[in-house]
């Protein structure tokens, strides 16, 4: 059933975060549906531009409108993430999507809370909500790259004076992690504190984390056991930094590195293992079977450690 992204924050937030997947096509509609009804929690499907440009938006959205009608037992929203302005007010325009994600994060304080307000101005008026951005996350996200050197944390004193002027519905901040498979090198770990101060200005304010895949050595192992290249130093997220953000204000949390390291490793292993098959369906329902699984275990893992 589709629910609104307010409803859902409502609820989770200081005890759990929503799930929220990046989808590119049916077979990870399906992945993430399966994982959301085994899991008996409700997930939040979101779409890139690139996703959009690639699978066509209209296509993709009616994928979602069938996957509704095949699980009726999972609540879930449609989310545009990482939107620049005419993205959001063609998602707006559709009145097909609960919340939209407008991206000026790489704009000047003042430029941000601008196109921000506009976006904000516009969605409400379609009772549809705003995700903002305040900080800038490094790593690759689709097409678009952010060097480690031009990333900077969130500076929570701005928190506050952002979201007052903008009136944005959640806000994802930066306190350590990174797009991609490489987000973390040695002993790193997120910014709690930061995250801590944000929480103390903004008590009950929904908080978003991007780039918050796990980064599994095991994935990696076997993707370049089958042929891959990725670095052997691949470190995503931490479970126990993860949950105690949610005992923070964090209540949603953006997976895409996860599943497409499953994407990868599924087909590369299917290549390796059957080099006389060629039909798609094969690796295509071990890919759904992986994502359910890896779903269902994420869902479930993404509660509050409270001490």
């Amino acid at each position: 059933m589709r629910i609104t992204t307010d409803q859902l924050f409502k609820n989770a937030y200081g005890n759990f975060a929503l799930g929220a997947f990046n989808v590119f096509n049916a077979e990870q509609v399906h992945g993430v549906m399966r994982g959301a009804r085994a899991a008996q929690m409700p997930v939040i499907l979101q779409m890139t531009p690139v996703a959009r440009n690639y699978m066509n938006d209209k296509m993709l959205r009616a994928i979602i409108h069938s996957a509704a009608e095949i699980y009726p037992e999972v609540d879930f929203a449609i989310h545009l993430d990482h939107g620049n302005y005419d993205h959001c007010l063609d998602a707006i325009s559709s009145e097909d999507y609960h919340s939209v994600m407008i991206d000026a994060s790489h704009e000047k304080f003042e430029t941000n809370i601008g196109i921000t307000s506009d976006v904000v101005k516009r969605a409400h008026s379609k009772d549809i909500r705003v995700e903002a951005e305040l900080g800038v996350l490094s790593g690759v996200e689709d097409d678009t790259r952010i060097d480690d050197d031009k990333a900077r944390y969130t500076q929570p004193e701005q928190v506050v004076e952002f979201v007052t002027r903008t009136r944005c519905d959640s806000l994802a901040i930066a306190i350590g992690t990174s797009h991609g498979a490489y987000k973390f090198a040695g002993n790193q770990h997120l910014r709690l504190d930061i995250l801590k101060k944000i929480q103390d200005m903004l008590p009950g304010y929904p908080i978003v984390l991007h780039g918050a895949s796990a980064v599994h050595d095991d994935e990696i192992k076997r993707i370049n056991q089958a042929g891959g290249k990725l670095r052997q130093d691949a470190k995503g997220t931490d479970l126990s930094d993860l949950q105690r953000s949610i005992a923070l204000g964090v209540c949603k949390v953006n997976i895409a590195t996860d599943t497409r390291l499953i994407w990868t490793r599924v087909h590369r292993e299917f290549f390796r293992n059957t080099p006389d098959l060629f039909d798609p369906v094969v690796p295509g329902k071990e890919f759904m079977n992986a994502m359910e699984i890896m779903v269902k275990e994420k869902i479930r893992s993404l509660v509050a450690y409270k001490n």
